[in-house]
């Protein structure tokens, strides 16, 4: 189903000259109703200074970010891997902001973003990834198809775009 899609990792500056079409990946899901931090209305500018941030952390290398471009060259999902984690903590990473664009769903590239994520958290030697979702959202199919245990929900954790309470649901994956 993605053989028209390609993922990638982009360094610093590619991160940086990306942000536009990463805001707009971000303004959609958020506008879609997905929980990913943001709320409705969501500013071009907040979404612009989200993905700087991003792009700083990719820079000093705290994190890693894979993008999926269709092949027009647009971008139309993208995930984290924050590796910067406390001194106890080096076998692990986060997984973080997994969003594909709504008119590119149901073509399996949520499920290659997270193969993708698994192999480089093993080439960068973590053996422990963890992740957290709105509890009955969609992608928890998607987690659960790609290997990850859920390890239990938290109820009203966060807030849904459109301010109503929801709950959060957080998973493991031991590589």
């Amino acid at each position: 189903m993605t053989d028209h899609i390609t993922i990638r990792r982009v360094g610093a500056q590619e991160a940086a000259a990306c942000i536009e079409a990463l805001a707009d990946v971000l303004i959609d899901c958020v506008e879609g109703g997905a929980s990913v931090s943001f709320m409705l209305p969501i500013s071009r500018d907040v979404a612009r200074a989200f993905w700087r941030h991003v792009a700083d952390g990719v820079a000093h290398g705290e994190r890693a970010l894979l993008i999926a471009q269709d092949t027009a060259g647009a971008i139309v999902g993208t995930v984290q891997l924050i590796t910067a984690q406390p001194e106890n903590q080096p076998h692990r990473a986060d997984v973080a902001k997994m969003l594909v664009h709504r008119n590119a769903r149901r073509r399996g590239i949520g499920q290659s973003l997270m193969n993708e994520i698994d192999r480089l958290a093993r080439a960068e030697n973590k053996s422990v990834l963890v992740l957290d979702t709105v509890t009955g959202g969609d992608a928890e199919r998607l987690y659960r198809r790609a290997g990850w245990q859920r390890v239990g929900d938290v109820p009203n954790y966060a807030l849904m775009p459109d301010g109503a309470l929801c709950g959060t649901t957080f998973y493991c994956k031991q590589l």
